[in-house]
């Protein structure tokens, strides 16, 4: 085998020096260059080992003599040296890791005081930086150790909440409570069992041990019946045995119960309000007190002048339920900061009631200059006088403390309040509350007086005039309220404030709260029009009118409006806004003199004459009412409303004959339609059929377009027993108006009891196909079904008039009533959902709730009807019949006295009611009863039927 060689020698070229003159690349024809490292001492890296020729030279004569320059003194090193000596450093130095090779430049340099000075400024400002980094670091940590705990709680933690909330158990719950079984797996293994018969002789020997024998045992008896055999003794019986068990552990308790000494008893009554007002602390919650007791022991020790510290360190410790702490720690709050005032509040707050006076005395008797305290000495006393007496002294020491001043004026009598309060303004001359309640308990002269005075103190603030204005109402000197209101406008914008009209407007609602009505309307008069363009005028003041109606300020709105219709005369919505005010809450003469005043200013408004009119016809005073109509002819001679309503005044008091003149001379007058209906009413209700025929046939040829004279020709040969009569002219009215509904629904009618259903059927389909999307014809074509006892067709034209009809209160109403009882609820929720607020809906939803004798439930959505349709009559009606079943006497006169107010004039019932000729005069009040009459009639007849 070939002997291994000895391995070369590895030239590290790299780190050795090049030589003189040495450019990289210049033998391949390449360009040298020097970069920024090139430049002083980063040319070389001195951290590597130094294995240069010079360093291998030095080492070569211990193995093989000196050669020729190689040796110790050879010129290679000395020319090294000379190198180092010339640069002032060693290229082939240990590297240093702060300095770099810069520290060769520093090593013979000396350490002297500025060395040192500065050394210690930047310590100082790395450990400034290292702190705010560490505040940093210990946040983050922190509220990483937070979100830890929040993300894995203890159990402790988990269940605190719910342990918390034991206090809300009644007993019985606690009762309840099923105790914890066996759930463990190992448990749940089916097992098998078996059961064998028991042996009739075991069951024999339980007999015989449950017997209660008389007679002594033959063993006994001979001893005299003194011992008790022991071999002989019976099994016990195992359930006497659990329950003397049971009885021996009771003597027991009650034993512990009686005993005075360590008696440890858990009230069953108080129980629960114990568990409310025990504190439970979990370990996290000792473990924050804990923390915070240190750093709040920290704050006060750094600086223990500061009172926020050593306050929040006594709640702290109170919060522990640590109180004698708490007050220690406040006491020497109170050596440490006694010149402030939170800190003897807290410490009078944490005192016993018997040292808190003492508390407070000193918290005084070291700020004689704090309101707080000498405010909470005054709370401490429980005596008024003496409560006046801390307060008076308090003054002594704070003579210009407004609320000291207040509060020693409270607790005065009228006489020393004046006294005090005389001296108050001296002390405090520019709080004009003090002013305000001195002018208040002086005289009338001394009032002015003061309030002069008051007005040279205060010249900016309004409330000083307004309160002379009102002290000159209250004396009966209405003239001057206006002067004094427009000269303080006038003042105040001469010392340029800004005059606020909302803020006026607010002192004069506060105004009418107070009575001083003069001086509210003098504001208003002064400054609704200020700030308020030209023609924004009318838009707001009706506004402010209508939000000052809204809060209550009646008086206040009718000034605002009766401002505008000073400046808008002819403006007749203004007037009539105003009259509706007065007439929901002024009085009868206020409203007529209004209303007078109005039609002075607009003679053409006809509205405003039958407002007249009415009121005074609703006061009883009929010939007052026809003055105003006759004034009301003369001014407009040609108003086909203003006859109507002469002819309703006359007509409604039984006087027949001028109504008919009336009528007369309106149609002579070329009156329109609606007086020729009138015209045929009034000879239907005298009986005169030839002239009631004679009226319709002349004013259908004048307008055949009307359908009410159609309708009413067909019911007049209807009620004469001319059905073919009726028929044509039910027919002729449908070819003029063939989108009239009623007269579709009135030829139907006549159809069905001339010739039967299908006649009609063919009405009613021809109705629904001329008027698509009217629902009457569907449900009048459903109910013709149902009557005749066609159920299955009538829940087919239902199913069909709600796919055309879908938005439909009326057939969603019959529809819930055609269904069955337990379907009833789901198609009112239907119902519901597509027509919320439809009046037939609700009412429909009322009648179920009726029947299931939900009272109260029924009687909202009774009330909610009404209120949203007021003027169907069907509707109070069945409310005032639900009263009657289920209400109270003040409910039904509620009920009765709603739908007078209403007037309703529409409704299947109610109207068939209302226009029946022997009730052409009856009263609201009385229609109502006969309609519920009728109501009942009918709900008997449906019961016979059934039954």
């Amino acid at each position: 085998m070939q002997a291994p060689g000895a391995p070369k020698a590895r030239l590290d070229f790299l780190n050795t020096r090049p030589p003189p003159n040495y450019v990289a690349g210049l033998g391949r024809g390449a360009t040298g260059f020097t970069t920024r490292s090139d430049i002083g001492p980063a040319r070389a890296a001195p951290d590597l080992p130094d294995r240069s020729a010079a360093a291998v030279g030095g080492a070569a004569p211990a193995a093989g003599g000196v050669g020729s320059g190689r040796g110790k003194g050879g010129a290679g090193e000395e020319d090294e040296e000379d190198d180092n000596e010339e640069k002032g450093y060693d290229e082939n130095q240990k590297f240093d890791e702060f300095e770099g090779n810069d520290v060769g430049l520093f090593a013979s340099a000396e350490y002297d005081e500025d060395d040192k000075e500065a050394d210690a400024i930047w310590e100082a400002i790395d450990q400034r930086m290292d702190s705010r980094r560490k505040d940093r670091r210990e946040a983050r940590l922190k509220e990483e150790i937070e979100k830890y705990r929040a993300s894995n709680p203890k159990i402790t933690e988990q269940f605190a909440d719910l342990k918390r909330k034991l206090y809300t158990l009644s007993s019985a719950e606690w009762d309840s409570i099923p105790e914890i079984g066996d759930y463990s797996l190992r448990n749940k293994k089916k097992r098998f069992e078996s059961f064998v018969p028991v042996p009739d002789t075991l069951l024999e020997k339980a007999r015989q041990e449950k017997e209660h024998v008389s007679a002594l045992d033959p063993r006994s008896r001979i001893v005299g019946g003194m011992e008790t055999p022991s071999a002989q003794t019976p099994v016990a019986d195992l359930t006497a045995v659990g329950e003397g068990r049971g009885t021996v552990l009771s003597v027991r308790l009650d034993r512990i119960l009686d005993s005075v000494t360590g008696q440890t008893v858990v009230d069953p009554k108080g129980y629960l309000t114990d568990l409310k007002s025990m504190k439970i602390t979990s370990d996290a919650e000792i473990s924050d007190i804990k923390k915070a007791r240190l750093l709040l022991k920290s704050v006060t020790q750094t600086n223990p002048k500061h009172p926020p510290g050593w306050i929040a360190a006594a709640r702290l410790e109170e919060v522990a339920g640590k109180m004698q702490v708490a007050r220690q720690l406040i006491k020497k709050s109170c050596e440490e900061c006694p010149k402030n005032e939170d800190v003897w509040l807290e410490a009078c707050r944490l005192a016993s009631s018997l040292e808190a006076k003492a508390v407070i005395a000193q918290g005084v008797k070291a700020n004689p200059n704090s309101v707080k305290l000498w405010m909470q000495a005054s709370k401490l006393e429980e005596d008024t006088a003496n409560k006046s007496r801390v307060l008076r002294k308090g003054l002594e020491h704070i003579p210009d403390s407004v609320r000291l001043w207040k509060a020693v004026v409270e607790l005065a009598n009228e006489e020393d309040a004046r006294l005090l309060l005389q001296r108050a303004v001296e002390c405090c001359p520019l709080h004009v509350e003090l002013w305000l309640a001195l002018a208040k308990l002086e005289t009338y002269e001394s009032a002015k007086k003061v309030l002069n005075k008051a007005r040279e103190k205060l010249p900016k603030e309004p409330a000083i005039w307004i309160t002379a204005a009102r002290l000159e109402e209250a004396n009966g000197n209405t003239a001057s309220v206006g002067k004094i209101i427009e000269r303080a406008i006038r003042a105040l914008q001469r010392e340029g404030l800004e005059i606020d009209r909302e803020a006026w407007m607010k002192e004069a609602e506060g105004c009418e709260r107070a009575g001083s009505l003069g001086t509210c309307q003098a504001i208003i008069n002064n400054t609704v029009g200020i700030g308020v363009e030209e023609e924004d005028r009318k838009r707001t003041w009706v506004a402010d009118a209508e939000e000052c109606k809204k809060r209550g300020s009646i008086e206040t709105a009718k000034y605002i409006y009766a401002h505008a219709l000073t400046v808008f005369r002819t403006k007749k919505s203004i007037w009539l806004k105003a009259a509706q005010l007065e007439k929901s809450h002024g009085t009868r003469e206020s409203l007529d003199a209004l209303l007078r005043k109005a039609v002075t200013y607009i003679p053409k408004a006809e509205v405003l004459w039958l407002m007249g009119a009415k009121e005074k016809w609703l006061a009883g005073d009929v010939p007052a009412a026809r003055a105003i109509l006759e004034e009301a002819f003369a001014a407009i001679p040609d108003s086909e409303e203003i006859w109507l309503a002469a002819f309703k005044l006359e007509f409604e008091n039984r006087e027949t004959e001028r109504a008919r003149k009336l009528l007369a001379k309106a149609r002579e007058r070329g009156g329109l339609e609606r007086v020729w209906m009138k015209s045929a009413i009034v000879e239907r209700e005298l009986g005169n059929v030839d002239e009631e025929r004679r009226l319709l046939n002349d004013a259908l040829r004048r307008f055949p377009s009307f359908f009410k004279l159609w309708l009413m020709l067909g019911q007049l040969e209807e009620r004469l027993g001319n059905s073919d009569k009726a028929k044509d002219a039910y027919e002729s009215g449908i070819k003029n108006c063939p989108n009239c509904i009623p007269l579709w629904l009135s030829l139907a009618s006549l159809e069905e009891k001339m010739n039967g259903l299908s006649k009609a059927r063919a009405v009613l389909t021809m109705a629904r196909k001329k008027n698509p999307q009217s629902p009457e014809p569907w449900l009048a074509a459903v109910q013709a079904e149902a009557r005749h006892g066609y159920k299955r067709e009538a829940d087919v034209l239902m199913a069909k008039a709600l796919q055309e009809c879908p938005n439909s209160g009326i057939l969603w109403a019959a529809s819930i009533e055609m269904a069955p009882r337990p379907q009833r609820k789901t198609k009112s929720s239907d119902a519901l959902k597509k027509c919320d607020h439809d009046p037939h809906v609700i009412v429909a939803v009322a009648k179920l709730f009726w029947q299931e004798r939900k009272v109260e439930k029924a009687r909202n959505w009774f009330n909610r009807a009404v209120t949203l349709a007021p003027d169907i009559g069907d509707f109070w009606a069945l409310y005032f019949k639900f009263e009657q079943q289920h209400g109270t006497e003040e409910q039904r006169n509620d009920v009765l006295k709603r739908c007078v107010a209403a007037e309703p004039k529409h409704g299947e019932k109610w109207q068939a009611t209302e226009k029946a000729v022997e009730n052409s005069h009856e009263p609201t009040e009385s229609i109502l009863k006969k309609v519920v009459a009728s109501l009942k009639e009918e709900e008997n007849l449906a019961e016979n039927n059934h039954n």
